[in-house]
């Protein structure tokens, strides 16, 4: 049975998913995969009752249109309930990392405002806490509570590489409109209703949380990891036959270096969508020659969703390295002064909706310089644009080291290391040099400790693919880099912790 479809007219998330439960029932909606590979299902029409009794629950609370929730919970099914559940009530919902540091968790809640924060943490402040059982209590009504739309009905915390905490809230209501512009992406990847997804992503992350309520409200059914493990990952999309994913770089790293790779069977993926993060050449290369060219997609985009960058593997080949074009954004490469630069020339990379004078989401908290009297937003990142529209990635320039007075791009220096078979991740930062400024940097974590390769054979491999000045100048061993669910890792973190080690000396 085909999900219903709207018209011209616009449906609420909550009238959205009762929808869907009317129409499929007892058919699966949301598999949950915990790490061990157990796994638990909900049905549409469970997935509508449950959600139910959260906003019934919340009313009691005196949750209403526009209070913003809190949702502190690790991926699991009871995190996608309590998100309807809020939104039933016409709430805008925020998840947040469960296992944030303490200081750094109530710089968040103390940006947000929350309402209510639902989690498990106790005797804290920045919100009324409340945990999932009681929301879930089974003596509440599973009936349907009056029809709201939430307005706005969405919230993303992020620091990226500056560390300080913001929250972003999109400016529009929780509406579900097949011209809208999640939907235009999703129709971009050729995703319909009766696909089922994977979702490895964090869902406190704009991809995880983006994805999964995305998908599930144009109908198709979901499988949602507790956490990403490349096997695992790779076991669900052969015994599920998972038809479309996102997966950001590290994903698709670990993917492809798992020894069986060649043996799964991933015939049934219709689209791979890359996206978080620069992408190496030779890892695009390898996802495309395994699926095919026209499965294959590289985007570009941010937790503002201010727009989108795509391109297909075909055109990846033609145009070696590129995130795509807009598809839903005009965008602009500026220089400092804020002039358009011409193509093939490296500045800020600025975003807005077509047609917008003002963006279409608002900064909670003392976060400014970002977005220009045209609506623009300056995403912090650095690129290009060739002569196709077609834009490239050089990094974020918090992140660029200039080493002797060039420039060097971290992300460029990391697709090298990445693609000898021995590193298994890499990390380039900049640290204080007194002969260069700052010097390049590798921090590695090798595929195989014991039988790791040599600084000089690392330097070397660098070396055949990369200018003299970009290659690292030293390089150090670690187990593990620590990135975050959504891979995400914070480079000036690790260059300050080296610094302070070097300063104490």
């Amino acid at each position: 049975m085909s999900a219903p479809q709207t018209s011209a007219k616009t449906v609420s998330y909550g009238k959205r998913l009762s929808d869907l439960a009317d129409a499929h029932g007892d058919t699966t909606a949301l598999t949950f995969v915990a790490t061990t590979g157990e796994e638990r299902e909900i049905s549409w029409r469970e997935l509508d009752q449950r959600s139910n009794r959260v906003a019934r629950s919340l009313q009691k609370l005196g949750i209403t249109q526009r209070d913003m929730v809190v949702i502190e919970l690790p991926n699991s099914v009871e995190h996608v309930v309590c998100a309807f559940g809020s939104w039933k009530v016409g709430a805008c919902v925020l998840p947040l990392r469960w296992d944030l540091p303490d200081r750094e968790r109530e710089r968040v809640l103390d940006v947000a405002q929350p309402a209510v924060v639902v989690g498990s943490r106790t005797g804290e402040d920045g919100g009324a806490q409340i945990s999932v059982q009681t929301l879930e209590d089974l003596s509440v009504s599973a009936d349907p509570v009056p029809d709201c739309i939430p307005d706005p009905a969405r919230a993303t915390a992020s620091s990226g590489s500056t560390g300080i905490p913001k929250v972003i809230r999109a400016e529009g209501s929780g509406t579900f409109d097949l011209s809208s512009i999640e939907n235009v992406v999703a129709s971009t990847l050729e995703q319909g209703p009766q696909q089922l997804q994977l979702v490895p992503a964090p869902l406190y992350h704009t991809n995880g949380s983006g994805l999964t309520f995305t998908a599930l409200l144009q109908g198709q059914s979901l499988i949602l990891m507790e956490k990403f493990v490349a096997e695992l990952a790779l076991d669900l999309i052969e015994r599920h036959r998972v038809n479309t994913l996102t997966a950001t770089t590290i994903m698709l790293q670990r993917m492809a270096r798992c020894g069986d790779i060649t043996r799964r069977d991933l015939s049934s993926i219709e689209s791979l969508l890359h996206g978080g993060a620069p992408l190496p050449q030779w890892l695009a290369r390898f996802w495309i020659e395994r699926i095919g060219p026209t499965k294959f997609f590289v985007a570009y985009g941010s937790s503002e969703n201010a727009g989108t960058c795509f391109a297909r593997g075909d055109e990846w080949l033609s145009h070696p390295g590129t995130v795509g074009r807009p598809v839903n954004t005009e965008l602009r490469v500026r220089d400092d002064s804020g002039a358009d630069l011409p193509p093939n020339e490296t500045g800020m990379i600025y975003v807005r909706r077509p047609g917008q004078a003002s963006p279409v989401f608002a900064y909670m908290g003392d976060v400014s310089g970002v977005v220009d009297a045209d609506g623009y937003t300056a995403l912090g990142d650095l690129g290009w644009l060739d002569d196709e529209g077609y834009l490239y990635l050089a990094d974020r320039r918090v992140d660029m080291i200039i080493s002797g007075g060039a420039n060097v791009f971290p992300a460029e220096v990391e697709g090298a290391l990445t693609e000898h078979p021995g590193v298994a991740d890499a990390v380039v930062i900049g640290l204080p040099d007194d002969e260069w400024g700052e010097r390049v940097h590798a921090i590695v974590a090798p595929a195989n400790a014991p039988d790791a390769p040599s600084i000089e054979e690392l330097r070397t491999f660098c070396r055949d693919r990369l200018a003299a000045y970009k290659v690292p100048k030293s390089i150090e061993f670690v187990d593990r880099l620590p990135r975050t669910d959504a891979g995400k890792i914070r480079r000036s973190d690790l260059a300050n912790e080296r610094r302070a080690v070097r300063d104490s000396e």
